[in-house]
This record gives C-alpha cells, structure tokens and sequence, in this order.
C-alpha cells in the first residue's frame, strides 16, 4: 500500500448511529408481524360479527361417514394463524422488498390470494359448507387494509432512513468514478434503505473522499476485511468488476458473515425498470437478461383503455370546475380564455395541445426576450423564472395546475396519455439529441414521472432521465402509481411555476 495512503486506523468514517441500525431487519420485520396479526384479528372477528351477528354460527363438514359441526370462532381463529404464516412463507417482510416499490404489496395480494384458493379448494374436497359472504368480504377487506398498515409503516421507515437509521450501512467497491456515481444515488434514495459509510478504491494514494461526497476512502482492494471492521458495514457493493476477477468476488463472498454480511452486485445498467431485467443462471455465471421496451399489443390497449375511461371520468367530475374556471379566466384578463399551442407528439407528429389561459395574450412574442435574459436559450425546457406574463389568477392556476384540465379533452382525442413525457414545443424538440429523441417514441402525458418527482424545480438533465427512464420501463401498473402520486404533488404546489 502506498505510503501517502491516510492509515485505516486514524480515519474516521460514521459508524452506525444506533445499534439497532445493525439489527433492523429483525426489529422491523417483528414489528410488522405483530401488525398484521392484530391487522387480521380485527378484519376477520370483525367481518364474523357484522355477517352472523352475535349469534353463535357453525361450519358444517359433511363426509358420508361423519358429520361435524365447528363453531366460526375456531375457524377465524385458524384463517388468522393461517394467513400471518402465508405472509410469512412467502417473504412478505422480508428487507429486500421494504421501504421502496411494490413488491411488498404484490406479496400481500399474492399470499392472501393463494391461502383464499386453497381454502377453496379445500372446503370442496370435504365438502366443508362454509358461509361465502364471510369469505368474501374478509379477503378484500383483509388485504386492503394490510396493505394500508404497511404503507403506513413504510411512512415511518422512511422518515428513521431519512435520519440514518433502520438501512443497511454499505461499503463500496470498486473505481473511484463507479462508486462515486452509486453513493450518489443512493444518497438521493434513502427511501431505499442503503447509507453509505465508507468505499473500498484502487490505488486510494491521497484520496480521503470520493469526490463531491462526504464518503471515506477506507483503503484499497487488499484492505476489505479491515474496512468491514473499521466501518460497521453490513453490506458489500461491488460497484465494478475491472480490478476484481471473478475468483476474487468469488472469496470476498466467502469471507462475510452468513446472516449479517451481505453482498450486492451493481450491474453497468442504468434506468433499467425491474419488470424488464430477468437473471438466469448458466454453468455457474448468472446473466442478466433486459428486455426490449415494448410500445403495442396488449400494453397498449390497457393504455388507451385506461386514457379513454379515465379521462371522461374526470371530465365528468370536474365540469363544474371547468365552467368556474372559465369563467374567471374571462373575467379577470382581455383575451380568449382557452390558450391553443402546437405541441410535438408520438413519434414527432404535432398537435393543438388546449389549456386554459393563463398569461397574456401576447405571451409567446415575449418568450426568446425572457430566455435570452434568464442565460436558458439552448436548453430544450423553455421556462422563465418569476414569469412576468401571467394574468391575476394565472399564476395560481398554474401553480395548482387548473389551467391543464383541458388537455383531457387531447387525452379523448388521442393526442395525448393521462400519464408520459411532458409535451413540448417544435423549438424545443429542435434541440434534441438522439436520446432525447426517445421521449417522443410514446404519447405526451398531462402527468409524468418528471411531475411527480420535482415538476418544473428539476433541470433539464433530470427531467429527460425521468422521461426516459418512463419511455423505457412504461407499464400499465406504473401509470396507476404515478397517477395516484399526482394528487399529491399537485395539492403540494411545489415547483408547479
């Protein structure tokens, strides 16, 4: 090791605040347990009460040679013990799918779904006469309000993440640019569960953090076990393989603790939806198969099908703000009250995108003079800061995006989704680049990703991520949760101008 290298012992990374951030697997998990077990007890007692009363009910089991009556009370008692053990079986609270994504809420429906079918399957075997009302108001009832309880849990673990606690502490592994990118990230994600605590480099010579981060550099490749030590890490992250062979990995592994050392690969793919990624062992190497983004077939009728229903659900509900809306609008400033302006489409083709307007009729003829001003003439997103042109009330309709419902009439037309990349002008189009491009491969959305995640605080480079990151891992099920995520962001006002 070099000698300008700073000598592990006189470092000082952040150790794990609290010990329970060494154990919050089990913690967290035991909590939850006793959640769904109190979860269930009031949803199935509750659910025999409201359908047999206080009446004392029986379950018939009826055999050619035998006859048996049990009372309803055993019964839920075994439906509660039976489903806290299916959730359990099927890793329901396992760390893996905690604090972020839906796969903690897809083992839910899928543990309770297949306890539900073999009880059926079982009650037709014996010829168990069980009350079907009893069943079937308990299994929605059930999940739906377990999977309440842990998205109210997973509101806590983010805040404990957020101060620290309740994540794995990672060390990193690998080049100086790979492992910087990653701490990034996941500093931004402490939703995740990962907080970095130190990062293991190639010829650390001088090097005391990863650059722009507050992460220690503990040592080099040769110095792992003793950075394990010194740091408290939990989990290991390779964040590149260039210096580190195959065998090498092979007994770094071999080398943690079974049960509290763990060990991550991050693969050279980024934006990459997990629904696309498969891994598939071969001879011992595990491959990791990504998809090829679809854009038709069934995909794309449960799209439209949602765009179309969705959109005149809404416009239903909300023509009586419709009519408000326009009608202040016409009385608060001189101009038309709907604001027509040609937008590029799905695959570069334009459309009249409506809005309600909220800036004054000359508004556009003013656009290059702010840009030029504001120094973002050749960014492809054409926002002016403390915009100057909005009528009385246009600021507050934009800042609560009112001025936007109209485009639900583009989404009935077809020029538009409910969810996609945000709609832009021909001049901002013109100074795409090929990636960029992309955005333009499915239709303009009235919500997106970049709506739900910052809205018009994000810059340029954040923006098209996102959209891309949508373009390329869009999914039926994505568009409810970004739809959902919508209200919120609107009613919040944050970045709305």
């Amino acid at each position: 090791m070099s000698e300008n290298v700073i000598p592990l012992a006189v470092r000082a990374p952040a150790r794990p605040a609290k010990s329970v951030s060494r154990d919050w697997r089990t913690v967290y998990a035991l909590r939850l347990a006793i959640t769904d077990f109190l979860v269930l007890v009031w949803v199935v007692f509750g659910v025999q009460f409201f359908w047999f009363g206080l009446d004392s009910a029986d379950l018939s089991i009826r055999r050619t040679s035998l006859d048996l009556a049990v009372n309803y009370t055993a019964v839920s008692v075994v439906l509660i013990l039976c489903w806290v053990l299916m959730l359990t079986i099927y890793g329901s609270r396992g760390y893996r799918v905690l604090g972020t994504g839906p796969d903690e809420y897809k083992l839910i429906a899928n543990a309770s779904l297949r306890l539900f079918g073999l009880l059926a399957i079982i009650a037709f075997l014996f010829k168990v006469d069980v009350a079907r009302g009893y069943i079937l108001i308990a299994f929605p009832i059930g999940v739906a309000v377990l999977v309440f309880a842990r998205w109210m849990w997973r509101q806590w673990l983010g805040v404990q993440r957020e101060r620290g606690t309740f994540s794995s502490t990672v060390l990193l592994v690998g080049s100086v640019h790979s492992a910087t990118h990653l701490a990034e990230v996941l500093r931004s994600s402490t939703e995740a569960g990962y907080r970095v605590v130190g990062a293991c480099v190639p010829r650390p010579a001088g090097l005391e953090h990863l650059p722009g981060t507050t992460v220690p550099v503990v040592g080099d490749f040769d110095e792992l076990q003793a950075a394990l030590a010194l740091t408290g890490a939990d989990t290991v992250v390779i964040t590149s393989s260039d210096d580190l062979p195959a065998a090498r990995i092979r007994e770094l592994s071999w080398s943690l603790e079974p049960g509290r050392q763990h060990l991550v690969m991050a693969p050279a793919l980024t934006d990459i939806g997990g629904p696309r990624i498969h891994a598939r062992p071969v001879a011992g190497l595990p491959l990791i198969h990504v998809e090829t983004p679809t854009y038709d077939g069934l995909k794309n009728f449960a799209k439209r099908s949602l765009d179309i229903v969705g959109s005149i659900t809404l416009l239903a509900l909300f023509s009586p703000l419709l009519i408000g809306i326009a009608a202040l609008v016409s009385l608060t400033s001189v101009g038309p009250v709907i604001f027509r302006q040609e937008r590029v489409g799905l695959n570069g083709e334009p459309f009249r995108m409506l809005k309600f307007r909220s800036m004054t009729v000359n508004a556009d003829a003013q656009l290059v003079a702010l840009l030029k001003a504001q120094g973002t003439i050749d960014q492809p997103l054409f926002k002016v800061a403390n915009d100057p042109r909005f009528t009385k009330i246009g600021g507050f309709l934009r800042r609560y995006s009112l001025d936007e419902l109209l485009q639900l009439f583009n989404v009935v037309k077809g020029d538009m989704s409910l969810v996609g990349p945000r709609p832009q002008r021909g001049g901002e189009v013109a100074l795409y680049d090929s990636a960029a491009t992309r955005r333009l491969f499915v239709k303009p959305g009235m919500s997106g990703l970049w709506q739900v995640s910052g809205r018009s605080n994000l810059s340029w480079e954040d923006s098209l991520r996102l959209d891309l990151y949508y373009v390329e891992n869009w999914s039926f099920t994505g568009d409810i949760v970004i739809l959902w995520r919508t209200f919120k962001a609107v009613f919040s006002s944050d970045g709305a101008i």
